[in-house]
């Protein structure tokens, strides 16, 4: 598609794909032109003013939380939300959760036994979910709610009513009712953690609305969640299927940019969704307002035009400006605290066992809307 159609209509889901680096990467950082609002409408305020998110605040009732989802708005609707924790998420600020991080992967693996064992299971999800759950203010005990909620909520397979499993309508209202509580309890009584900075943020006219308040601490627990799982567990995937494993784990081959290839190569988000603002001219094509757009970045991270040999795995690779973690207003705002899990989670993990073997018999892709694998079982010894 990159080669041959790059930027293509697709009349059956009545959206248009976009493949390549450069495409891709306009498309996510040029707000003015491709909103993220789901509810956009052409008419709209294109210029990020006051009147800029009308649209979605017209439907607000009928998308529910989902409408309010950082990621779903454009300024300034989305700087005022992400101002209020941004500061939280800087790498100079994260170094006060280091301590809690090298506890939570010291304590996941003194549980390691060697043998067979699902990483997924045992390192890749607890890992993130924990580290995530205690930066937020919600007790680590109540992970396993968090998993059964993350998962409902990401997983693109999903019907309604299918046996036990929950509606993304049930695991919305369950987790503001959830939400709903604590912010409450912490607008009372604040704690030195984001709930508490979520509750009592701003003055009476920039404080966030309940609805805010509520949609962000989803999305950090999404966010922070099911996206780094993924990376966790792609990295020893792809270490292992590209014979670097052994490197990465005595250090002969550094941990940090080995990881950046991982997200170039796996990236665990591999598209996003925008809605054209106005008629647009891109690669040649007219994208007319209000049509939607999908920004392939797994796509864009393989462009040749941009990278050499695209589809080698290059621990070594300079530069590596990929799109994993988009671009722009949007860019991931938990970018730093997934390194900060990776540093510590493998070096913690590498210290005290060596991953002799990966069994990539049978992988499963996760039903989730993001990339990696459903379970792999490695060898510790």
């Amino acid at each position: 598609m990159r080669d041959e159609n790059p930027i293509r209509y697709d009349p059956d889901r009545g959206v248009w794909d976009v493949f390549r680096y450069d495409d891709v990467k306009r498309v996510v950082r040029e707000y003015e032109l491709f909103s993220s609002s789901t509810n956009f409408q052409p008419g709209d305020d294109v210029a990020g003013g006051q009147d800029a998110n009308l649209s979605a605040e017209k439907n607000e009732s009928e998308s529910g939380l989902f409408g309010e989802m950082l990621v779903k708005t454009d300024p300034p609707k989305h700087d005022r939300i992400r101002s209020v924790v941004a500061e939280h998420f800087q790498a100079d600020a994260l170094q006060s959760y280091r301590p809690r991080v090298e506890t939570i992967a010291n304590e996941l693996v003194d549980d390691l036994k060697r043998g067979r064992v699902d990483l997924v299971d045992a390192f890749s999800y607890p890992l993130p979910v924990d580290v995530i759950a205690g930066v937020i203010g919600v007790p680590r005990e109540e992970r396993a709610t968090f998993k059964r909620w993350s998962d409902a909520l990401t997983d693109v397979a999903s019907e309604p009513g299918d046996g036990d499993d929950l509606t993304q309508p049930e695991v919305m209202m369950q987790m503001g009712e959830y939400f709903q509580k604590r912010l409450a309890d912490r607008r009372e009584s604040p704690r030195d953690d984001l709930l508490s900075a979520i509750a009592t943020a701003g003055d009476a006219e920039s404080a966030l609305s309940d609805r805010e308040a509520v949609s962000l601490c989803i999305i950090l627990l999404i966010a922070g969640n099911i996206t780094t799982t993924n990376l966790l567990t792609n990295a020893v995937w792809s270490f292992h299927e590209h014979g670097i494993l052994d490197d990465v784990q005595t250090g002969a081959v550094p941990l940090r940019p080995a990881v950046e290839e991982v997200l170039r190569y796996r990236s665990p988000l591999h598209s996003v969704d925008r809605v054209a603002r106005r008629d647009i001219e891109l690669g040649g094509e007219t994208i007319e307002a209000g049509d939607y757009v999908v920004a392939w970045l797994g796509s864009a991270n393989r462009d040749g035009r941009h990278f050499d040999s695209p589809d080698e795995f290059d621990p070594t690779r300079r530069p590596n400006d990929h799109l994993a973690f988009g671009q722009g207003i949007h860019y991931c705002l938990g970018a730093p605290l997934a390194h900060l899990e990776a540093d510590i989670g493998f070096s913690a993990l590498f210290d005290r066992f060596e991953i002799t073997d990966v069994d990539t018999n049978d992988l499963q892709r996760s039903p989730s809307g993001v990339y990696g694998l459903e379970e792999l079982v490695v060898t510790l010894a």
